[in-house]
């Protein structure tokens, strides 16, 4: 019989900060594509932006919790991805709260990542 230690996962603080930027984003991009579909275009580049630092903190949620080989890497270009994504949220968090929580939850994400390059 093998004893378990249960405690917080390796990479916790990257894996929560990934969901809450996927989770962030999600609403975000939802609130981008409301105002583009009623033919408001001052959201679009932050629809492109939101859109890939959701598919990129997707993955990078997935490695951080396998520790893959990988991860460091991974982190790298979420950085940059999350950088881009929280210059342009901040463009409109005064008027968007979706555009300020997502622009949020990705100088979180950035930081994580981070410590993973020191």
């Amino acid at each position: 019989m093998h004893a378990h230690v249960h405690g917080p996962a390796r990479n916790q603080a990257l894996i929560d900060a990934a969901n809450n930027c996927v989770s962030a984003g999600e609403l975000c991009q939802d609130h981008c594509l409301e105002l583009l579909s009623q033919g408001d275009t001052t959201l679009a580049a932050c629809a492109r932006n939101v859109s890939q630092a959701i598919a990129v903190c997707t993955a990078l949620r997935s490695m951080a919790a396998q520790n893959a080989t990988k991860l460091a890497q991974m982190a790298k270009l979420a950085m940059d991805v999350c950088k881009e994504c929280e210059d342009e949220c901040r463009k409109h968090e005064k008027v968007h709260q979706q555009c300020k929580d997502c622009a949020q939850a990705c100088a979180d994400c950035y930081a994580e990542c981070k410590k993973l390059s020191v």
